[in-house]
């Protein structure tokens, strides 16, 4: 049988995907000829722009939906709404970086809730249409921080950690069903939130903008280059063809060797 990355009669659903990673792994899905559903906490023109431009740039059906991501209630009622879910990439997360025992409560459990729980509660809501069209992939967009860690971001670490465990459980409970289950690292990624972040390093530590970068923010990512919203898409299509069929509860690094060290 030849290897296909068509996904022609698939629909997506991407959780977090108004820009950055997500819009990223949106548009290569798109591509590839699936069917793609956006979602934020947002509702503006400009979410919904989006998801027509995919549609007439890539010929597919592509549609925004509105959903808080800290409410494990309306995490499964964007899989309802979507009405179908063959391909569910839980991408949506926050950050905030503070010492454990000045980290503010408030924002362990948010970024808990959006980090892990959301995921927790759109597999639940995925798998059972998955099981009813005899096919699916799961695919967690975790980070180099759900294998190693780093100072200051507890909150974080632990979800990323949790996301890794919550994918190997999905992956066994759905071995020998024809859905898989994994997890994407990625290390840093040129999205325009870490673009934004450039110009106050560059002040901050005096250099200029490639040695800023090299130097400062890739100093653990061996690679000194920035992973692209499209390489993580590309990831995400491949683990979704016929070649991923037999890839299920792993974790796949996009670090640029940050997780060989």
């Amino acid at each position: 049988m030849a290897i296909t990355t068509d996904l022609s009669g698939k629909t997506a659903v991407i959780t977090g995907s108004n820009s950055g990673i997500g819009l990223g792994i949106a548009w290569e899905l798109a591509r590839a000829g699936a069917d793609v559903v956006l979602n934020s906490f947002t509702d503006s023109e400009d979410d919904h722009a989006l998801a027509k431009e995919i549609a007439e740039t890539c010929g597919v059906t592509a549609t925004y939906i509105k959903a808080d991501m800290s409410k494990g209630e309306e995490c499964r009622a964007l899989v309802a709404q979507a009405g179908a879910c063959d391909i569910l990439i839980n991408n949506a997360g926050i950050q905030h970086v503070a010492p454990i025992d000045e980290f503010p409560i408030a924002k362990w459990d948010a970024i808990i809730s959006i980090n892990l729980s959301s995921a927790f509660h759109t597999t639940a809501a995925a798998l059972p249409l998955m099981r009813k069209a005899g096919w699916g992939r799961v695919i967690n967009v975790a980070s180099a921080h759900g294998l190693t860690a780093s100072p200051f971001k507890s909150a974080y670490v632990a979800a990323k950690h949790g996301i890794i465990g919550l994918t190997k459980t999905t992956a066994l409970e759905t071995a020998g069903q024809s859905i898989t289950a994994n997890a994407i690292c990625p290390g840093y990624v040129l999205t325009p939130l870490v673009e934004a972040q450039i110009p106050d390093q560059m002040k901050t530590h005096n250099m200029d903008r490639d040695t800023v970068v090299r130097e400062v923010m890739l100093a653990r990512q061996p690679s000194r280059e920035f992973a692209t919203v499209e390489q993580l898409g590309g990831t995400a299509v491949f683990l979704c063809s016929d070649a991923g069929a037999q890839i299920t509860g792993t974790a796949i690094s996009v670090d640029g060797g940050w997780t060989a060290m």
